[in-house]
């Protein structure tokens, strides 16, 4: 039996980004999160006793310079290469423009792969592990043919860092297709790049093994490693977890609620539910209100009032932080239909939203407001101007809705 452990897109020290950050304890145990994945990534592969270690790409994150970073990772290298353990390991888009990665002196049973590609053979077995690296901080073009042949006779493993056909949220690097990397005539593709794990074949193994620390909800779900275990030429795969912060996403529909001790408890329930779904120790939960409910009004008109007390129904777990509660409720038909007075400003004010000189007010007035802020957050708030007119129209509708909801609990 021969076990290695498939990992990538580490980006050591790169920060969690959550509103839940705010909270001082949070932010404690979240500051080492990227490192304590790593931590648990050489932890499990002391535990299991693996042959190798690979990195496919990325565990630096850009262009930031630490000695503390330097410094963990030699410590975490050298773990590893006292219990005979090598790493294979392949520089991705993020390590091309880290200087760290030409700086360090790495334990000699780490083996870095550069741009040119080639192949080392795994200590006493006939195993054969190929790699490519970046060699800038772009790759336009498929890295394919620098890799050469596979060893015959042998198990033979490639690691490549690839946005292979593109996807969402990652740029474009180093592409190919599943089938091309099918018809290479390697046992095992260790990929990486894309930080949600997906396996694109099982003959050959394609893998990437996804992000092991979410850094936001955006990367929400539990985070592994990937372990393989190779016997009479025949390929298994199993999953070690690595993550010590767990974003997740839960909804609650609202339907049929008359009395805020009923959603009280409701959302007590929906919090412990998706503490114990938890896979890591810590969760940071986004949460969704949604559906038809007497108490819309009321919840829309208090919602600073519920988003404290969903934080503290979510500190009763002592695992969960809250990253964001979004309301998304309605009133029942039938008391929509009865608040006739309300019902028809709403309808007023959506007209006048609809009104060319209001919708002008409107981006002048964002513009101010994005005028005093940073340039960086302007950047995330308004890249471009058909974002800086969805932005208006949220303000004015979520604006908007405010008002009709203190009118309508003044009304009550």
């Amino acid at each position: 039996m021969i076990t290695l452990l498939h990992t990538a897109d580490i980006h050591l020290d790169s920060p969690l980004k959550s509103l839940a950050l705010r909270d001082a304890a949070l932010g404690e145990r979240v500051q080492t999160a990227t490192r304590t994945a790593f931590a648990r990534i050489v932890d499990a592969a002391l535990e299991h006793e693996v042959s190798g270690v690979l990195i496919a790409g990325d565990l630096f994150d850009g262009a930031e310079r630490s000695a503390r970073t330097a410094a963990f990772l030699i410590a975490q290298l050298d773990r590893l290469k006292a219990a005979g353990i090598a790493v294979y390991y392949i520089k991705g888009n993020h390590d091309a423009e880290n200087p760290i990665t030409g700086e360090l002196s790495l334990p000699d049973t780490v083996h870095v792969f550069d741009g040119r590609g080639g192949k080392v053979q795994l200590p006493r077995q006939d195993v054969w592990i190929h790699g490519v690296s970046f060699s800038g901080r772009h790759a336009p073009e498929s890295l394919l043919p620098k890799f050469g042949a596979p060893v015959a006779g042998a198990v033979n493993i490639a690691m490549l860092h690839t946005s292979l056909g593109g996807a969402a949220g990652h740029d474009t690097y180093a592409p190919c297709s599943a089938s091309e990397l099918a018809n290479m005539g390697f046992d095992y593709w260790a990929l990486g790049h894309i930080h949600k794990r997906q396996v694109h074949g099982q003959a050959p193994w394609i893998v990437m093994p996804g992000i092991p620390q979410g850094r936001d909800i955006g990367e929400a779900g539990p985070k592994t490693a990937t372990l393989i275990k190779i016997e009479d030429g025949q390929i298994a795969l199993s999953e070690v977890p690595t993550a010590s912060v767990e974003f997740a996403e839960a909804r609650l529909n609202c339907a049929g609620f008359e009395r805020e001790d009923g959603l009280r408890a409701a959302l007590r329930d929906v919090i412990r539910d998706a503490a114990g779904a938890l896979q890591a120790e810590t969760g940071v939960l986004r949460l969704t209100l949604h559906g038809e409910t007497a108490l819309n009004w009321a919840v829309l008109r208090d919602q600073d009032q519920w988003r404290e007390t969903i934080a503290e129904l979510a500190a009763e777990t002592g695992r969960v932080w809250i990253d964001k509660v979004l309301f998304d409720l309605s009133d029942p038909k039938d008391a929509a239909e009865s608040a006739s007075a309300v019902t028809e400003l709403g309808r007023l004010m959506a007209d006048i939203r609809d009104e060319p000189a209001f919708r002008e007010e409107m981006a002048q007035g964002l513009a101010t407001l994005l005028g005093e802020t940073t340039p960086a957050r302007r950047a995330a708030l308004a890249p471009n101007e058909a974002a800086a007119e969805a932005l208006a129209d949220q303000l004015a509708e979520s604006g908007a809705a405010a008002v009709l909801a203190a009118m309508k609990g003044a009304a009550e």
